[in-house]
């Protein structure tokens, strides 16, 4: 007989769903998470990823991607705007000193920053603690220098981590992470210390899943949206999240339809729509 592997102890296994109404009497929570990356042309090797599928330097990878931070930004951002969607950024905090333009629009818009390691191009498998609270710490004391804001989440770079990650971020004093992906509402993670929870982020609507592992058209991507967002404006106490990447929905002819399902969510009236950190406030208000 296999003997029965042990839970991981990341969150509870089995808890008790809480319907709930959001501020406004709203049944879902929606948030945009804008991924503002920076990607190293040539990065240093890692023995178990690598950071581009072809031979570095990558001149076609690196460029692509930096279609973001030359043009795209700003069209996915003033659809964002335009529709009452304020961003909560997942940033590549290296990007404070390669495109601060890019960090400064963010801010200037009133956008939430959270922390998506240094570069993208970085992996945390087999770091060291020392290593991984020194990214930790360089994240917070960048965003704060660059912004003035203090960051409270952490989505993993390229979404790596090791078994002490959340423990770490907690200890930071951080309160949120979108590491997890098992939950269509903001439930608490078991840490050493702190008080961590998980608001949901979605690699099912990610348009980076969308585009390059679902195989969707911008239309597909927006409908996939719509639908999302109608299922889970049934429960009530749900949160929908869009994760974005704006070299991809920011081109010309996927700005369109991302549009079209923007405006069908604020006109709908069951959304909340805001900022994660304000999501995670209201959820904590509602335990008390």
């Amino acid at each position: 007989m296999i003997e029965d592997a042990p839970d991981p102890g990341l969150y509870d296994p089995a808890p008790q769903r809480q319907r709930f109404t959001w501020p406004g009497g709203k049944t879902v929570a929606v948030w945009v998470a804008p991924n503002l990356e920076y990607y190293e042309i040539d990065p240093p090797p890692h023995p178990r990823r690598k950071a581009w599928g072809r031979p570095h330097p990558d001149v076609l990878g690196f460029s692509h991607r930096d279609h973001s931070n030359r043009v795209s930004h700003w069209r996915m951002a003033d659809v964002m705007t335009k529709h009452g969607f304020p961003g909560s950024v997942s940033l590549s905090v290296a990007l404070c000193q390669h495109h601060p333009e890019v960090v400064e629009d963010a801010r200037a818009r009133g956008w939430e920053f959270f922390s998506h390691g240094i570069y993208n191009t970085r992996y945390a498998y087999d770091m060291s603690e020392e290593q991984e609270r020194a990214i930790i710490a360089d994240s917070i004391a960048t965003v704060r220098a660059a912004t003035g804001q203090t960051i409270r989440g952490w989505l993993a770079p390229a979404l790596t981590h090791t078994p002490r990650t959340l423990d770490l971020i907690a200890e930071h004093g951080l309160d949120y992470t979108c590491d997890l992906y098992h939950d269509d509402q903001v439930m608490p993670v078991q840490t050493k210390s702190g008080r961590l929870v998980s608001i949901p982020y979605s690699l099912e609507v990610n348009d980076h899943y969308g585009f390059f592992v679902y195989n969707m058209s911008g239309r597909d991507y927006a409908d996939t949206l719509i639908r999302q967002f109608e299922r889970l404006a049934l429960e009530p106490g749900s949160v929908m999240c869009i994760p974005l990447h704006a070299y991809l929905i920011g081109q010309p002819h996927r700005i369109g339809p991302f549009e079209q399902a923007l405006r069908h969510i604020a006109a709908d009236g069951r959304a909340w729509i805001a900022r994660a950190g304000e999501i995670v406030d209201a959820w904590k208000g509602m335990q008390r």
